[in-house]
């Protein structure tokens, strides 16, 4: 399955923002990438280029390609209520985000490994696929055979008390995804309205 896989600082240096890691190399160098760096005069970015700015920032945040990231799109179209906040509830609802977010995993990328891997079980059943969408209720876990790996249970972190979305037992290695969250309870910094515009154009 297609990923990114390039250099992370690079994309972290073009928004500004540690969206693939912890950033702790924009402190060194915040220009955006390219031979001037910082010196070059970049004229004001139009309207389509903020717009394409935005959807581009949201891809590699959450790790997700064109086709699917449209394929998304068009869900959270069909949906009812606002586009964008369907669109980020769509996103935070992926398996591979889930188990990011409940701590069992440092990053996303780490947390689609587990997952394409077969370390992860949602409702006790094996489920090897990222993109799956998970639906209020839903239980996620470690499989049992990987609750004694070390390598593995010692990165779990456990859940972030702000997201109220999730429930995570430390003892039973499982997690509930009790429902899609509101937008104002994710923390990314995504312009979604943004992204709507320009799917819309």
């Amino acid at each position: 399955m297609a990923r990114y896989i390039g250099p992370k600082t690079r994309i972290c240096r073009i928004f500004g923002e540690p969206i693939l890691g912890n950033g702790k190399y924009l402190t060194k160098n915040s220009n955006p990438p390219g031979q001037h760096g910082g010196t070059k005069k970049r004229k004001a970015p139009g309207e389509y280029a903020l717009q394409l700015k935005e959807k581009q920032k949201a891809k590699y945040t959450y790790g997700v390609l064109e086709r699917q990231f449209r394929k998304t799109f068009d869900e959270a179209v069909r949906r009812k209520g606002v586009t964008g906040e369907n669109l980020i509830k769509l996103l935070e609802s992926r398996l591979d985000n889930t188990v990011y977010r409940l701590g069992v995993a440092p990053s996303r990328p780490a947390a689609r490994q587990l997952v394409t891997h077969k370390h992860i079980t949602v409702n006790g059943e094996i489920v090897n696929v990222p993109s799956f969408t998970l639906r209020p209720g839903d239980v996620v876990g470690l499989k049992e055979s990987t609750q004694g790996n070390t390598g593995i249970t010692t990165h779990i972190r456990g859940k972030n008390a702000k997201f109220n979305w999730l429930d995570w037992s430390d003892t039973e290695f499982k997690g509930t995804f009790i429902a899609a969250p509101e937008r104002e309870s994710v923390p990314e910094n995504i312009k979604e309205q943004l992204i709507v515009e320009l799917y819309s154009k």
